[in-house]
């Protein structure tokens, strides 16, 4: 479970990012964050496994509290895998080794266990051809998939996903989001920030909608796309659908 309470991001005294947050990720769950750009969607993704250092406020992962100074943040980010707009994939590195390195670095894991698995992952998001690959000698989509796989291999309990579609074209955006789906309710908690519509309907438990630095409406994606309940949200959906 994540636990955030009054939650503040300033960068100035005049840039005010996020404003009093108080939210629950339940276990297990899969929750969209979406909103109009500016909303401070992905600054509190990222403050979530401190990527972003929030300003005021606690953020508790499993009774830690993740943005205390006496926390191990590695040990944090073991649980909470992240998954980039821009894949930050490690470009000298072939895919198999982008998947393994973290495994041997973080995990200790020797060499042999560690591409075995790697391998394993990438078979599950429909990489096993790609294994030998180069970065550049990727899709946008599949350079994503490996991204994906690299964070699961450190078996987290959280998948952040911080609009992993956005740099991506149609045909790719759907290959991403079949593996992001095909997670969904298996145990895994997932947050993802996303513009697809359609993947917030049809995936998330729960639909969060910011704006202005606010959490404004939780609900279920039937009841927020059929019967938002402020006029803000109700204009985002006319606008986007």
């Amino acid at each position: 479970m994540i636990k955030v309470e009054h939650l503040y991001k300033n960068y100035s005294d005049k840039i005010k990012v996020l404003k009093d947050i108080s939210f629950t990720f339940e276990d297990g769950k899969t929750y969209a964050i979406i909103g109009s750009s500016g909303g401070g969607k992905s600054t509190f993704i990222r403050c979530l496994n401190m990527l972003e250092e929030p300003t005021s406020g606690t953020i508790t992962l499993d009774d830690e509290v993740v943005n205390s100074p006496s926390t191990d943040l590695t040990k944090i980010r073991e649980k909470m895998g992240m998954v980039f707009q821009n894949f930050n994939l490690f470009s000298h590195m072939d895919v198999k080794k982008n998947v393994a390195y973290a495994l041997m670095k973080v995990k200790g894991m020797d060499e042999t266990s560690a591409y075995k698995k790697a391998i394993e992952l990438l078979g599950n998001v429909g990489l096993s051809h790609r294994v030998d690959s180069y970065p550049h000698q990727l899709s946008g989509g599949e350079k994503q998939r490996v991204a994906i796989a690299r964070a699961l291999a450190m078996e987290p309990e959280v998948l952040l996903c911080d609009e992993p579609t956005s740099a991506l074209d149609p045909e790719m955006t759907t290959e991403v989001l079949k593996v992001l789906k095909g997670l969904s309710h298996t145990g895994l908690t997932m947050i993802v920030v996303t513009h697809e519509m359609n993947f917030a309907k049809e995936v998330a438990d729960y639909i969060l909608y910011m704006d202005k630095g606010q959490i404004v409406e939780c609900s279920t994606p039937e009841e927020f796309f059929t019967n938002a309940k402020t006029e803000r949200a109700k204009q985002f959906i006319s606008n986007m659908l």
